[in-house]
């Protein structure tokens, strides 16, 4: 609890002990002076409802007279006028136990919050001149070495330059698992490391670092509000007027015409005190931030209120494939040799391409190496002790000596040009039968001196929730699942097959994509929300044109920060439908709110306006309705 909450809370405390001093007296010295009680009653007040009655003045200097406050005030001030001083103190000290449990409540939300992504990093031990300095993040530089010690949170990104550890991303992606990270694999700000002491070369200084974007995302959060809550806040400023304007109303016509100026008077004053908006104005907008920290406690990053009310209305989910709904990792998935075994064929394609950065050269050689071990013991050199220069043919593959004869590694073109046209042809027809349909992944052929050895098939691999993703999203509402791909008819219709997505389109470009989306905008029905959901590098585009633009792969990619409304922090598609269950129980507590609100408020008016309900059941219909609104809302940060 904050000092200003505790301060607020003892001068509370001490109104209520005074205003029950004040009712014993009344009771127990029928003969005191009924200006004695009066100044007693008065003294509660100010120590109750001081700072509302200063709210209030200053509210209407500065030209915003109809607020909560200032209906406090007048129901208050006119209930001391026609002599009801304990209801006058008891609404006024009523009012400021609703207030203190909504500013509570606020407070315990963004607590909640500012724990989850308690990620900000104190200090960095940055390695200058032989020794080991411990300075602010901020100061250390793009290219310095840190060492980040066991328990210590990383303070910024890099790469693992030596050692290895565990490292605690929950903060980040919501993981409860460790990762396992070894020299040459990349460290995120905001991570804990859990076991071995590593040293890591900086790649980005703070400001440009994965947790300063976080936080800057979840801070600024709050500034893009939901259609709903912009409704409420317009219903109150037209709203206070209204009421005002009838209770004068109800206080001057009927006691024109029946003289009883006490009785309505008094209604009127009822009136007011029920129609305070409190309970829509603080739990609409603390419903939308629960929902917002329910997320981020499941690495769902989203970036307004707006997002998640927009979120609940979708009804159309345009996927990109890769980085998306696949790994973007290529890997071996069949090997077939001719005249040698398949571990010979892998060799060779492993051979030519060991020094080559490419992914499909990294992944033939990791294929080998995790079943054989290292793919030589020659090094770079050949058997005789000679250079093995490798030559790499842009578009067509590589070529390397091995053993005194050449081994090719690459596509089709190349294979015509080291093994003549007709005899490729004859190889195409009668040994691979490919000559009737396209393979679904990428094939790299190889070929030793003048002989065809195999190919490899090698194709992007399946997310593990993929799948679990479009079923989801089924199941949340989504009538129509797009996947569009830059990728190869036959890689792109295998990959839908495999999840159940009916619509696809293949070998599109990035501009080609924002055409897709626009024709599919075209066809959507009123009031229904369009996602994009792309890996954030090559789709900022399309990200910015959806409704809802959301980003895989959070960590670390910049693009996915910047571009999209929502940021899957961790690269699981899976956290889609998550994010959509998260949105539509929200708008639900929402929604229940604001009928519950208005549904009893409404209710109690009618009561007062005829004499039915007191002062005291005004109370109710005010603190009463806020405290159980504010409860709900709660709720809220709760979701999973």
């Amino acid at each position: 609890m904050t000092k200003k909450l505790k301060k607020r809370l003892r001068r509370i405390v001490a109104g209520a002990v005074c205003f029950v001093l004040c009712i014993l007296a009344e009771k127990l010295l029928p003969h005191m002076s009924a200006n004695v009680l009066l100044i007693a009653y008065l003294v509660t007040y100010f120590i109750v409802g001081n700072d509302v009655v200063k709210g209030a003045v200053a509210n209407i200097k500065n030209g915003q007279i109809f607020d909560e406050k200032f209906l406090m005030v007048l129901a208050t001030v006119g209930a001391f006028l026609i002599s009801e001083y304990p209801e006058a103190v008891a609404v006024m000290l009523f009012y400021q136990v609703g207030e203190w449990f909504q500013s509570y409540a606020v407070n315990k939300s963004r607590k909640s919050i500012k724990e989850l992504m308690d990620i900000r990093p104190d200090y960095a031990n940055v390695c200058r001149n032989g020794n080991v300095e411990t300075v602010d993040p901020q100061e250390v530089a793009k290219g310095e070495m840190i060492q980040i010690k066991p328990g210590e949170r990383i303070p910024l990104d890099g790469v693992i330059v030596t050692g290895n550890t565990s490292v605690d991303t929950m903060a980040l992606t919501g993981e409860s698992l460790p990762r396992d990270l070894d020299a040459g694999d990349e460290v995120i700000s905001g991570c804990i490391n859990l076991s071995g002491l590593i040293e890591v070369r900086v790649s980005k200084e703070f400001g440009e670092s994965t947790v300063t974007k976080i936080l800057d995302l979840v801070e600024n959060s709050a500034s893009k509000k939901a259609e709903t809550e912009n409704f409420i806040t317009k219903f109150a400023r037209w709203y206070t007027p209204v009421v005002v304007i009838l209770a004068t109303i109800l206080a001057v016509i009927p006691s024109l015409i029946t003289g009883d100026w006490s009785v309505w008077i008094y209604r009127a004053l009822s009136f007011l005190v029920i129609s305070c908006p409190c309970a829509l104005v603080i739990s609409v907008p603390l419903s939308f931030f629960g929902g917002i920290g329910a997320a981020s406690k499941n690495g769902i990053l989203v970036k307004g209120s707006n997002y998640l009310e927009a979120l609940a209305d979708a009804r159309i989910a345009v996927m990109d494939k890769t980085g998306t709904l696949t790994k973007g990792e290529f890997a071996v998935s069949e090997i077939m040799a001719v005249n040698e075994d398949k571990k010979q064929v892998l060799f060779y394609a492993a051979y030519g391409e060991r020094f080559s950065n490419h992914p499909i050269a990294k992944c033939l050689v990791d294929a080998y190496e995790r079943q054989y071990g290292k793919v030589t013991n020659l090094s770079e050199k050949d058997e005789d002790g000679t250079e093995s220069a490798v030559e790499e043919l842009a578009g067509y593959g590589v070529l390397v000596m091995y053993e005194g004869k050449q081994v090719a590694v690459g596509n089709e073109k190349l294979m015509i040009r080291q093994l003549k046209n007709n005899k490729w042809n004859e190889i195409k027809e009668t040994i691979l039968h490919m000559d009737q349909e396209e393979p679904a992944g990428t094939i790299c052929h190889v070929s030793y001196g003048d002989s065809y050895m195999g190919y490899i098939l090698i194709e992007d691999q399946l997310k593990q929730d993929a799948e679990q993703c479009v079923a989801g999203l089924k199941k949340e509402g989504i009538r129509r699942i797009v996947m569009l791909t830059g990728d190869r008819e036959k890689a792109a219709e295998k990959i839908a097959g495999a999840l159940g997505i009916t619509e696809y389109h293949a070998s599109l470009l990035p501009g080609d994509k924002v055409d897709r989306v626009e024709e599919i905008f075209a066809g959507k029905k009123e009031g229904e929300k369009l996602i994009f959901v792309g890996d954030g590098m090559n789709d900022a585009p399309v990200l910015a044109r959806a409704d809802i633009g959301i980003a895989m792969g959070g960590l670390g990619s910049d693009a996915a920060i910047e571009a999209a409304d929502i940021v899957i922090m961790t690269d699981e598609p899976g956290k889609i439908p998550q994010a959509m269950r998260i949105s539509k129980k929200t708008i639900q507590i929402v929604k229940q709110n604001i009928a519950f609100a208005i549904g009893v408020k409404v209710l109690v008016l009618l009561l007062a306006a005829f004499g039915i309900a007191t002062m005291w059941a005004a109370v109710f219909a005010d603190v009463g309705v806020a405290f159980i609104a504010i409860l709900n809302a709660m709720r809220a940060l709760k979701l999973r």
